[in-house]
């Protein structure tokens, strides 16, 4: 069973230690014999295939071929206190995300510099204040978060890394990941371990969201978009979302259309019901448009202006999508900015989640931010205002960047964080087409959550789900399709 290194959890070792990180035991001892491994992980890997965890691949791309998306062998070791803490916390999150997405004054002063300095911010800020003062078509928003943490190890308390409104990924695949992590423990005859793994229901979770928000719009013979990338390598997440919607509600179509494809086929009618070739839109879900990339031109911007002002449900509205940027989860974690949003008890509940966060705004603030920084910058992320990962900035390069950019607003378009360090453990990392690789690792827990209401009214607040993923102890980004990263479920340990 895993047990906590000998100072990981018991408070033997220096608070002020930031720079160290301590070891939690496996969920069982490592490594494996030989004999042990060669007979397991043929099974995990015909598991994991056969329940649909595969990706497409960029390097090797073929619409006709799924690839084994990258996992690990065991469930990766998490407190239960910790794990049982953010579980029953995001409820709460949820209501305070959904609002700040609906305090336009609070969104204008956590960005306005931003703005200034950040195009992609500033395109989505225009399409905010363009739809805030022609009069905003549909009032309903629907939330589809994902709030990630890091168990800390000198704070012993989980710690928010970020909370995700945009796009929020592997709900699917998470489940079936769980799934295989049982029938691997359940292979290696360890059956009295299956009730440190929490259930895990997320695809279920968030496509509940979406059929409530579809039942809201009220309208039978109405569809749901997804917006997806020009070309998906994550098609199993997606696609089992779909297919989730449709074993629930079989009255219920999905159509998966990109931006190009909505400037192209889609229009408003004059009640502003968005159509796309010939279907009325209940709900849209952004899979994509959260990065710059996305908007090769002028008229995927245009699109989105066009979705933004319909009177489809979405999943993030434009005012959702702003919330989640870095700057204003910045600003929220301000001394007493909480107390706007939350009642005293809550505020206080959700700012022990916060990890330090410093503003790169011109001035003295922002000017000791940056010397923190520079002297030591192995304590800190610096992380733009984007998602989907890859951007955040490590280490010496932390300071690369900081000394072009201290004496320019350009920094405005960033923020510090402190850098969290979580407990080691080993674990098998195992990708198609390469021997299995027995790692020191480090996971990062997601909680999935779904809000629905107005800016008066929320109809459900709720927690749906978790997932898992751990990467390379020795890496500062965990792709998952880069290879550095993979997927993983929870095993609680008290």
């Amino acid at each position: 069973m895993a047990t906590v290194g000998s100072s990981c959890c018991d408070g033997d070792f220096d608070q002020n230690d930031e720079t160290t990180t301590r070891v939690v035991e496996s969920c069982l001892p490592l490594p494996l014999p030989d004999e042990v491994l060669d007979d397991i992980v043929p099974k995990a890997k015909d598991f994991a295939l056969l329940h649909g965890a595969g990706m497409r691949y960029k390097n090797n791309y073929d619409p006709d071929t799924l690839q084994l998306a990258p996992f690990f062998l065991l469930p990766s070791a998490f407190p239960r206190r910790e794990f049982d803490r953010v579980v029953k916390l995001q409820p709460i999150i949820n209501i305070l995300m959904h609002r700040i997405a609906h305090d336009y004054q609070f969104l204008k002063d956590a960005l306005e510099k931003t703005i200034k300095v950040d195009d992609f911010t500033r395109r989505l800020w225009n399409i905010y204040t363009t739809v805030r003062e022609e009069g905003e078509a549909q009032l309903n928003s629907l939330g589809m978060l994902r709030c990630d943490y890091f168990y800390s190890v000198p704070s012993q308390i989980a710690q928010q890394v970020e909370i995700n409104t945009v796009a929020s990924s592997f709900g699917a695949l998470a489940a079936r990941i769980a799934l295989m992590h049982r029938y691997v423990l359940g292979e290696l005859r360890k059956p009295e371990l299956l009730g440190h793994l929490p259930e895990n229901d997320a695809l279920a979770g968030l496509c509940g969201g979406m059929i409530a928000a579809w039942e809201a719009y009220d309208c039978p013979k109405a569809v749901i978009l997804f917006v997806v990338e020009d070309v998906t390598y994550n098609i199993c997440d997606q696609r089992f979302h779909e297919f989730e919607i449709r074993r629930k509600r079989p009255d219920i179509l999905v159509i998966r259309r990109n931006l190009t494809q909505i400037s192209q086929r889609g229009h408003l009618t004059p009640d502003k019901r968005l159509i796309i070739d010939g279907d009325e839109i209940a709900v849209v879900y952004f899979r994509a448009g959260y990065e710059p990339g996305q908007y090769h031109s002028e008229a995927e911007w245009e699109a989105r202006l066009t979705v933004e002002r319909s009177r489809a449900i979405k999943s993030p509205s434009i005012h959702y999508h702003l919330a989640g940027t870095k700057k204003v989860q910045q600003e929220i974690a301000r001394p007493g900015v909480l107390n706007r949003f939350l009642s005293e008890s809550e505020a206080e509940l959700v700012s022990q989640l916060f990890t330090g966060l410093y503003t790169l705004d011109m001035g003295p603030e922002g000017d000791q931010a940056i010397q923190m920084a520079l002297k030591n910058p192995e304590r800190y992320v610096l992380k733009p205002q984007r998602e989907g990962g890859g951007n955040n900035i490590y280490g010496d390069e932390i300071k690369t960047v900081l000394e072009r950019i201290r004496d320019s607003q350009e920094r405005e378009a960033y923020i510090l964080m402190d850098r969290i360090r979580p407990p080691i453990q080993e674990n098998y990392l195992i990708r198609a087409h390469e021997p299995v690789k027995l790692a020191q690792v480090v996971s990062e827990l997601g909680i999935f959550g779904t809000v629905l209401g107005t800016a008066k009214d929320i109809q459900f607040s709720k927690f749906a789900g978790h997932m898992l993923r751990t990467k390379l102890s020795s890496v500062n980004e965990g792709g998952v399709a880069a290879g550095l990263g993979a997927l993983d479920s929870v095993f609680l340990f008290d």
